[in-house]
């Protein structure tokens, strides 16, 4: 049995040494002059890396659940109605939130393993006055990417926020904040941002914050209220000290490096990568026989693949996989939860990592009396990544 092992999982991922080294710096305080540069120069790489010169950037202690929180906190008001696009687990979750604000949620429900025909979306927006619409960009618990582009096209035409959760998606996935015309666009530390679990990153578009300060009624959540953090946000980035809430210092310095490294990559090269990273794995599986919950392949993540367990196989699969050296993930949503597992590529992942991942789940297969040849799945990674460094 190994003793260490390669994180396959959608997150967290594997961290780029740099980044944990940022992190362990000795801890300043929250207003020393050096630490304010650092926040600030985070608020201004953020931007670079969602693509948008206008949005405001916010940064707070928290989770993936925090940033879909202070979304639907700020921008909901009692008797708002809301349309999520519903596509898995977290569409799921962002319609519990959005209620739980007072909204009135409507849904566009997707086939497991499908994303809503943008038809029946634009038939929703035309029966109601939505005031924003919620879209996943990922979902984790079925690998499936929706059209953010499309989708937030349909909510301008419509006069609907858009709020997309780009916690699976973020820097991984194509998206263009300003240029599609996203106004929230939220995601987490831990997945192909690249920094350890801890940080809920949040850009809001103009229009956004111009809509959460026509509130008629103060913000029920007091940690969430923008009200709150719009000042620290703009005192930071204007290198003012200025205090709300203690922020997660060591995790701003991670973000600070790990945001020079993807900007240093750059965005367009990042997007490619991701992708051939993406078809070299599902290259693999499909090699080797395996079926992805995604329905078609042009729906599928390309910051994760969720895989059907072959007939006679379960879920002790995970456990041969993680004896081979690699850990992957369980499945998660609940119509399929013992059918299928997940494995993440994103971030800091490497041809080398897709290739001891494709070879982990050959000879854990292999283990189970599954009929292949070992080294095909190898075989059709390989030539996929032929040229990427």
């Amino acid at each position: 049995m190994n003793e260490r092992y390669l994180l396959m999982i959608p997150g967290p991922i594997e961290f780029d040494l740099a980044v944990l080294r940022a992190m362990a710096v000795k801890t300043p305080s929250h207003i020393a002059p050096e630490f304010i540069e650092a926040f600030g120069e985070v608020l201004e790489r953020l931007r670079e890396v969602f693509l948008t010169s206008s949005g405001q950037p916010f940064v707070v202690a928290g989770s993936g659940t925090l940033a879909m929180d202070m979304a639907a906190a700020n921008l909901v008001e009692t008797g708002d109605k809301a349309l999520v696009i519903n596509t898995g687990y977290f569409s799921d979750r962002f319609a519990a939130i959005l209620e739980r604000y007072g909204a009135q949620v409507s849904q566009v429900r997707a086939e497991l393993g499908d994303v809503p025909p943008l038809e029946e979306v634009e038939e929703a927006l035309r029966q109601d006055d939505f005031k924003l619409m919620a879209i996943t960009h990922v979902d984790t618990s079925t690998g499936v990417v929706a059209d953010v582009k499309a989708l937030a096209e349909l909510a301008q035409r419509y006069g609907a926020l858009s709020i997309v959760d780009g916690v699976c998606a973020t820097a991984g996935e194509e998206c263009r904040q300003e240029e599609w015309g996203i106004d929230v666009y939220l995601t987490a530390s831990q997945k192909a941002i690249g920094v350890p679990p801890g940080l809920a990153l949040l850009v809001a578009s103009p229009g956004a914050i111009e809509a959460f300060k026509r509130r008629r009624a103060p913000v029920v959540n007091y940690y969430a209220d923008w009200a709150n953090w719009l000042p620290i946000m703009e005192a930071y980035e204007a290198r003012r000290p200025s205090y709300f809430a203690t922020p997660p210092v060591n995790l701003i310095y991670a973000l600070k490096e790990s945001l020079a490294q993807i900007l240093a990559e750059g965005m367009e090269a990042r997007f490619q990568r991701h992708r051939i990273i993406s078809d070299a794995f599902k290259a693999a599986l499909s090699a080797l026989g395996l079926r992805q919950v995604p329905l078609d392949s042009a729906k599928a993540a390309h910051t994760m693949t969720a895989i059907y367990y072959p007939e006679g196989v379960d879920r002790t699969l995970l456990a041969e996989i993680k004896a081979n050296g690699v850990v992957v993930a369980g499945g998660l949503h609940p119509a399929i939860k013992d059918k299928y597992f997940r494995v993440g590529h994103m971030g800091a992942v490497s041809p080398g990592d897709i290739l001891a991942t494709v070879g982990a789940i050959e000879k854990a297969l292999a283990a189970f009396g599954y009929e292949l040849e070992l080294g095909e799945g190898l075989s059709a990674a390989q030539r996929m990544l032929v040229g990427l460094g």
